[in-house]
């Protein structure tokens, strides 16, 4: 919507249940010039998966961006396979919304630039 400030925002879902994936830790850290990691926001998904707003009211600003999904935690189960998932994202339009999904299987994971 016009007027909104530009943030970064996650969705996650759980392909094994077919349900949103509630109560992952994600953590949301920007790159310094010598890559050291700044942390944003440390915040958990929603009922529905999805955390809106990883800025927390910050301003989004050009650079280097990581976010880091806690699996581990929110599969329960000591032995999974995928503990933690990492997702480097470069913003080069500080102008606009950037989403960033997370698809959750016991194997498998997969994101991609959302709208």
């Amino acid at each position: 919507m016009a007027g909104q400030r530009p943030t970064i925002s996650t969705h996650v879902l759980d392909l094994a249940s077919g349900n949103p994936a509630a109560g992952v830790g994600v953590a949301l850290f920007r790159l310094a010039d010598d890559g050291s990691p700044d942390l944003l926001a440390d915040l958990r998904t929603d009922a529905d998966g999805r955390i809106g707003d990883l800025l927390a009211g910050g301003v989004l600003v050009e650079g280097d961006y990581q976010l880091a999904f806690d699996v581990g935690g929110y599969v329960d189960d000591p032995d999974a396979f995928f503990q933690s998932a990492a997702v480097a994202l470069r913003i080069a339009d500080a102008g606009r919304s950037y989403h960033v999904p997370l698809l959750l299987s016991p194997y498998g994971l997969s994101t991609y630039r959302g709208s």
